[in-house]
């Protein structure tokens, strides 16, 4: 005789329903970095270590630091370009928000704008440096405009003397040049360039073209050919800093 077993224990089938899960796809994800790095000095780290970022009001005010660095140009007449090593080119200002706006307004402070004048040192004309006593000094007098902190897009208007000189027995009176420095293009009658924008790292290329009025100096205005054109072609750096 077969003996059947029976479980004190209710026994229940039981199905759980499996929900698939949606790809959501989130805005914030899509959004590319800002191409200005900005330090916020107001960051602190956490008890975890970790630093989180504060957001930065669209109408903050910021440091700027400028730097300007090699392979940099500087052209006039139809002369072939001079190859100009601008390094330790250095200068702060400030910077504000405008309101509604990706772009940022920035103004430096001309006693503390150093641009390295052309030498022996610093520059070559057609492959050779320049001859040990003519000297090519930079007095910049204006250099303010806009950043696009979304875009990397670099506007500047920039004022400047250059001083001609050789050793103490000649020097000429300043040619004055007056120009946009641009990361984008830029196109006077005989002369050209373009620009780089600002990248994650603060790089940049900025171009200018300006016309340089004739001075008080037959010379000089015989050998550039004054009224002409100049070319600016430099490297530089831009980096803000929340205050």
């Amino acid at each position: 005789m077969g003996t059947q077993i029976y479980s004190p224990t209710p026994q229940f089938s039981c199905q759980v329903p499996i929900t698939k899960s949606r790809h959501v796809s989130s805005y914030s994800s899509l959004q590319l970095k800002p191409r200005i790095s900005i330090i916020n000095s107001q960051q602190q780290p956490q008890s975890t270590g970790v630093v989180t970022e504060t957001p930065i009001p669209r109408t903050s005010t910021y440091n700027v630091d400028f730097k300007t660095f090699d392979a940099c140009k500087l052209g006039i007449s139809r002369y072939p370009d001079f190859v100009y090593n601008a390094k330790g080119g250095t200068g702060t200002g400030t910077g504000k928000r405008i309101e509604s706006s990706d772009e940022i307004s920035v103004d430096f402070d001309l006693e503390k704008l150093y641009i390295p004048p052309l030498t022996s040192a610093t520059a070559k004309f057609l492959g050779l440096p320049l001859p040990p006593f003519l000297k090519i000094a930079v007095e910049p007098e204006l250099l303010r405009g806009y950043v696009n902190q979304e875009t990397g897009k670099v506007n500047l208007e920039f004022k400047a003397k250059f001083w001609f000189s050789v050793g103490t027995i000649y020097r000429a009176p300043p040619l004055l040049v007056d120009t946009l420095l641009t990361s984008e293009e830029t196109k006077g009658k005989i002369r050209e360039g373009r620009g780089e924008r600002l990248n994650e790292e603060g790089r940049c290329k900025l171009v200018g073209v300006a016309t340089v009025e004739p001075i008080d100096d037959l010379f000089m205005n015989t050998f550039l050919s004054l009224p002409t054109e100049c070319l600016a072609n430099m490297n530089a750096t831009l980096l803000f800093t929340s205050t």
